[in-house]
């Protein structure tokens, strides 16, 4: 005979439905794409300083400790952020650049707008791109998000020479070095107003008619 204060299979007791819930623990690595989520959401906000890592730590309701065990420092949390924009922004242009039948005119204007259309759906990647979240961090990571433009730079003037050669240029390589310049300081331009306005200018505002004005 079934002893009374014994619950029946699948009847909840008083003392299940007032437990606390437990905080269940992230799996591995989990952890720091939260940290680094919120950190690229806290550079969302239009206006806003530099992020502590207190903040941070407050935002995530962790303490400061709990951040650096994932994190040696902030310049880490941030060389996250650009570890993933490395990574998302070269993986498409790649794409582009092994699709057949296009020529480098359009390659050009397909990488600008890949560009334009990353940075508006990621505004606190925006502000890492063109440093204006880099102002008071280390200087290296300044030079990392140089480096990534450098790259893009050399990526439209390898594109554009084929191009300018088509077009019967005598001087092809001289030809697309000053476009490719002039295209890379277009896109950062449009990426530093977007940023700026405090993400009220979008960069993609006229965007097809302009690359058909300069590519």
């Amino acid at each position: 005979m079934q002893n009374e204060e014994t619950a029946a299979p699948g009847v909840e007791t008083q003392a299940d439905s007032v437990a606390t819930p437990t905080r269940k623990r992230p799996k591995p690595g989990e952890r720091r794409v939260q940290i680094l989520q919120a950190l690229a959401a806290m550079l969302e906000q239009p206006g806003a300083e530099r992020v502590t890592t207190a903040a941070l730590a407050a935002r995530l309701e962790v303490s400061e400790a709990a951040l650096y065990r994932h994190f040696a420092s902030k310049a880490q949390m941030f060389e996250g952020l650009i570890d993933f924009i490395e990574q998302s922004v070269f993986t498409l242009v790649n794409q582009i650049l092994e699709r057949e039948g296009a020529t480098g005119a359009q390659q050009a204007a397909r990488i600008l707008t890949l560009l334009v259309q990353f940075a508006e759906r990621n505004p606190g990647m925006t502000r890492v791109m063109v440093g204006d979240a880099l102002v008071y961090e280390n200087e290296r990571l300044q030079q990392r998000m140089n480096q990534f433009f450098d790259k893009i730079e050399s990526t439209l003037r390898q594109v554009l020479r084929g191009a300018a050669a088509a077009d019967g240029s005598t001087t092809p390589t001289v030809d697309a070095q000053v476009r490719a310049a002039a295209l890379t300081a277009f896109v950062v331009g449009q990426l530093q107003r977007f940023a700026r306005s405090g993400f009220r200018r979008a960069p993609s505002e006229h965007l097809e008619a302009t690359i058909a004005l300069i590519v």
